[in-house]
């Protein structure tokens, strides 16, 4: 086990030290506490591997991970590591095939995990048998296709993890989570993984010009918390600006869904998941950290089940020019994570305000555009690191 890094956390709840951005002891200390321990990350939609065969090759915090489709239809989660000596299985991002050969010495396995084939067997251990060595599986739960697994045998139910969460997810989904993969957008930005993720609602139409285009700042909304852990749900209206001076090509912002009353939806899970709802954008961000100093997002970009061609190809226009990583929306993001990461190599605290009514307690109502929102989440990172709280 890690040693715990030492830091004195400020008495004030709205300020975190700066350290916690760059130092590695602190790191080390994440990895053990939060991305390995009882907590769950969502790693894939079902609808990313839709046929028998097809894969998909992700990790956690450095730990690889192998998607899979089986024959049987079913979608498993292996360790992307063969069973007799830790090689790598796959390494393509994604694909489809029938078996999984380690190149190392050439042992097979079926789509289902199941060692099936390995050269020279009898000259094996006595007593070797091949049932007693198929591909190594996390444990798993799913939220209406949408994938979780954790590295802990300590961590309560997903259904207990997502808390009051889940109405808010399900109509992000479209519902019932039938969903259709429209493809992906992948980066490394420099910055911290809570860099990323410290990501509130105040700096949204103040930072993101393009946000005018929705009239977001105006539109009525609630921020919520859904658990101890900070899960942060937004619900917003939009009202989609209009005029010759928007855009030479409005379709880009035409907002075709059922529920214009709530065009935007945001859900944060702890640690590091986003999944974003603005008109038609149906959007999972899948964030891993990389080392202090990097995180690696997997935008991933989705129809519903139900849209025909027309809807598919407008949610995949939009997807592609609003909320990308280098989209109209959001394009200003990557400069300001890696800006927030070396402005945090300075001594000191970060200092939330907007929201906060009492220094020394954590509201349990948010407005849209407050940043309150985190503090939740960083309450909960605070307790999981063991950092004591300065006395007043």
């Amino acid at each position: 086990m890690a040693s715990s890094p030492q830091l004195l956390w400020p008495h004030n709840h709205n300020e975190v030290p700066k350290e916690v951005f760059f130092r590695d002891d602190i790191y080390q200390a994440e990895l053990e506490r939060i991305f390995y321990g009882p907590e769950w990350h969502p790693v894939a939609h079902e609808s990313e591997v839709p046929n028998n065969g097809d894969y998909k090759t992700s990790n956690l915090a450095g730990v690889p991970l192998l998607i899979a489709r089986g024959q049987d239809g079913v979608v498993r989660v292996f360790y992307n590591s063969c069973s007799h000596r830790g090689n790598q299985v796959e390494t393509a991002p994604m694909g489809n095939k029938k078996e999984f050969e380690c190149p190392y010495h050439r042992w097979l396995f079926s789509t289902e995990g199941k060692l099936i084939g390995c050269s020279n067997e009898r000259e094996f251990s006595p007593g070797f048998d091949r049932k007693d060595y198929p591909l190594a599986q996390p444990r798993t739960e799913s939220f209406l296709g949408l994938i979780f697994v954790t590295m802990s045998p300590d961590t309560e139910s997903l259904d207990e993890f997502l808390g009051e969460l889940k109405p808010t997810f399900a109509a992000l989904m479209g519902g019932d989570g039938r969903l259709k993969l429209l493809g992906y957008q992948k980066v490394r930005y420099d910055s911290n993984w809570k860099a990323y993720t410290d990501n509130d609602g105040y700096h949204a139409p103040l930072l993101h010009q393009a946000f005018k285009l929705l009239n977001w700042q105006g539109g009525n909304g609630r921020q919520y918390n859904a658990t101890k852990r900070g899960h942060i749900g937004f619900e917003a209206a939009l009202a989609v600006a209009s005029g010759h001076n928007v855009l030479q090509d409005p379709s880009i912002i035409a907002f075709k869904g059922q529920d214009p009353a709530v065009g935007s939806r945001i859900v944060n899970i702890f640690p590091t998941f986003g999944a974003v709802k603005h008109l038609d954008v149906i959007n999972f961000r899948y964030a891993m950290p990389i080392s202090t100093e990097k995180v690696e997002v997997h935008y991933a970009y989705y129809a519903h089940a139900d849209d025909d061609d027309e809807m598919a190809l407008h949610r995949l226009r939009q997807s592609s020019n609003l909320l990308g990583p280098c989209g109209l929306i959001s394009m200003e993001d990557a400069s300001i994570f890696h800006r927030v990461h070396i402005g945090n190599k300075t001594p000191g605290n970060a200092i939330f305000q907007k929201g906060v009514t009492d220094r020394d307690s954590i509201p349990s109502e948010m407005l849209q555009n407050d940043e309150t929102g985190q503090l939740r989440r960083w309450e909960y990172y605070r307790e999981v690191m063991g950092f004591e709280r300065a006395a007043a």
